[in-house]
């Protein structure tokens, strides 16, 4: 490919209006000349991660979504509540580009010797902008990918891998022997699962289905319990107890879930107890909130002592704070198990076009397990 052919490109873009709708549309940039330290990737492949659809929606209500503009150049817009406008403010009238990460091949490249070593290589980035045909990046944030691995292979390099191995870290950093994950049997969770297996840490999955008790059980996993059981506290306890785990990961986010965790982390710290506390265990007790499948309030019943937190956890804070030098190691383990632990399914790919069709949009903003799209930017 001539670099003349890259200097446009297709771009799925997301503006909030003044008026409280969110327009998604496609839109012709420009691609930027490639500065020494830097390539111009053609992006193949990138998939659609909730951390993308909050960009993408904005929050918007997706029943009310109406099309418009052409097949070529889809338009969808969507009203967003006074409620969530009010979080808004600082995206206003702004055309922001979607897509977190993606992969592809290096098409041009700068001057640096770096850049001019990835031409040609099969590459995964992250850093935004993903939803592209082009991408023009620093040479330092490719992670080049291992021979024979294909662009959809290494689409979700990041997110969900990087995710699920940070949080196997943060249990390890803080003392904690096991954990706990909610929403389990979806891509990210069956990651998670493939890591602690191998890892040997123990891990406690919760999922909402029979089915998925079913999936998780067929892949290895010891320990999964069903929400939806009404044995599910016991089954929680009995599973806690066993494996130790006192740190959870919650994909749900609102409801009960992260109460009930704590709560039956508490019965089950109990049970080894030498003595009665009025205080509880002194043991403490971790709930990070990482998602929000369930957008509701999340509620507690203050049954599990004093020695407990509940917080946010987020992918780039933690890279962040553990470093570049223990961040690239996590990378380059991604690349190296990315056929195997890393390894990524989906049900469909749509071009640019097709990721902004209502009957599209109402499928993968479901988030629903088995149901996660590849966007592939440079094909029809």
């Amino acid at each position: 490919m001539t670099a003349t052919s890259t200097r446009m490109g297709l771009q799925i873009r997301s503006t909030v209006k003044k008026d409280g709708i969110v327009e998604m549309s496609l839109a012709n940039v420009p691609t930027p000349e490639p500065k020494p330290d830097e390539v111009v990737v053609r992006i193949d492949a990138a998939p659609i991660n909730p951390s993308d659809q909050g960009l993408l929606f904005a929050g918007a209500d997706l029943t009310t979504a109406k099309a418009s503009g052409t097949p070529n150049s889809p338009i969808v817009t969507a009203s967003i509540s006074p409620a969530v406008m009010k979080s808004m403010a600082g995206r206003l009238e702004q055309s922001l580009p979607v897509g977190n990460e993606g992969a592809g091949v290096v098409v041009e490249a700068g001057a640096s010797p770096a850049a001019q070593a990835l031409l040609g290589k099969v590459v995964a980035i992250h850093g935004g902008a993903m939803y592209a045909q082009y991408r023009c990046i620093k040479a330092a944030q490719c992670l080049v990918l291992p021979p024979g691995t294909t662009p959809a292979e290494g689409a979700d390099c990041f997110v969900n891998p990087l995710t699920a191995l940070g949080m196997v870290e943060t249990m390890r950093r803080e003392g904690h022997k096991a954990l706990v994950h909610t929403a389990a049997a979806s891509n990210l969770g069956q990651m998670l699962n493939k890591i602690c297996i191998k890892d040997r840490v123990a891990l406690v999955n919760i999922v909402r289905k029979p089915e998925h008790v079913d999936l998780l059980k067929k892949r290895g996993a010891t320990y999964v319990c069903n929400s939806s059981a009404p044995t599910f506290m016991d089954d929680l306890i009995e599973a806690l107890a066993a494996s130790g785990a006192t740190v959870a990961f919650d994909a749900i986010g609102g409801g009960q879930l992260a109460g009930q965790i704590l709560t039956a982390m508490e019965a089950a710290l109990n049970r080894t107890a030498k003595e009665y506390s009025r205080y509880g265990s002194t043991t403490h007790k971790q709930v990070y909130v990482y998602g929000g499948l369930e957008r509701g309030p999340t509620q507690f019943n203050r049954a599990f002592g004093m020695a407990w937190g509940i917080g946010g956890w987020l992918l780039t804070a933690f890279m962040q704070k553990i470093g570049p030098e223990a961040a690239q190691k996590l990378r380059e383990r991604v690349a190296a198990e990315i056929k195997t632990t890393f390894a990524s399914t989906y049900t469909k790919e749509v071009a640019l076009a097709g990721a902004l069709q209502i009957e599209e949009i109402a499928v993968y903003s479901k988030q629903a397990t088995g149901q996660k799209y590849l966007v592939t930017p440079n094909k029809r």
